[in-house]
C-alpha cells in the first residue's frame, strides 16, 4: 500500500493540543501566585568629565607669561657668539660633559617657522612636559637666523633668555657640529 500523505492539519492537531495541555498545567500552577512588585530603578548615564578648556587656556598662557623676552640675565657665561650657561651651584664639569656629547639627547623640538610669542609657549611647554616624564637631557633647535631679517638670529638670544628664567634648567651649551651646531642648543634639565 502506498503511505498516505498527512496533511497540514492534520500534523498541527496533536502539537496545537499538546501546547493547549501544558498552558493549562501553566496557569494552574501559577494561580495562586502574585506579581512581583519591585522598586522602581532610574538607569542614568553617566556624563562625561567636562574638558575644562578655560583652566587649559589659562594655564598655556600662564607658561608663555613666565618666561619674559627682556630678561637679562646678571652674569652670563657666553663667549663670543656661542650659548654656554650654568646654573649657579653647580659643577663646571656639568658643561663640558654637555659640550662632549657626556647625556644622550631624549627629545628634540625645533623652532623653524615660529614667530617669538609661539616659539615662546612651545618651549616653555616642553620644559614643562619633559619634566613630568623624567627626561633631562634636550635639543632645542633654533636656526641659524639666516631665513630673518639681516640674517640674525632671532629666536637663539631670545631662547637663550628663555632658558635662563626655567628653574628647571641646570645648564646648556651649543649643540656639536653634528647635533646641529649654532643653529641648536643642548639643555640639562634637572632631575
Amino acid at each position: 500500500m502506498a503511505a498516505r500523505k498527512q496533511t497540514k492539519q492534520e500534523v498541527s492537531a496533536p502539537i496545537s493540543a499538546e501546547i493547549d495541555n501544558d498552558l493549562n498545567l501553566f496557569r494552574e500552577a501559577v494561580k495562586d501566585a502574585r506579581p512581583f512588585t519591585a522598586p522602581l530603578v532610574h538607569s542614568y548615564k553617566l556624563k562625561p568629565k567636562p574638558i575644562p578648556m578655560q583652566f587649559i587656556r589659562d594655564e598655556q598662557q600662564a607658561l608663555a607669561d613666565s618666561l619674559s623676552d627682556h630678561f637679562i640675565p646678571a652674569h652670563e657665561m657666553e663667549t663670543g657668539e656661542e650659548l654656554l650657561y650654568l646654573r649657579d651651584g653647580h659643577s663646571p664639569d656639568i658643561l663640558s660633559k654637555l659640550r662632549r656629547g657626556h647625556w644622550v639627547v631624549q627629545a628634540a623640538i625645533d623652532l623653524h617657522g615660529l614667530i617669538s610669542d609661539e616659539a615662546r609657549l612651545y618651549v616653555s611647554t616642553f620644559i614643562s612636559d619633559c619634566k613630568k616624564n623624567g627626561i633631562r637631557c634636550v635639543r632645542i633647535v633654533h636656526g641659524k637666523g639666516l631665513g630673518s631679517r639681516n640674517r640674525e638670529p632671532v629666536l637663539k638670544h631670545k631662547l637663550r633668555g628663555w632658558l635662563m628664567q626655567k628653574d628647571e634648567v641646570i645648564a646648556y651649551a651649543e649643540a656639536r657640529r653634528q647635533d646641529g651646531g649654532s643653529g641648536a642648543v643642548i639643555v640639562l634639565l634637572k632631575a
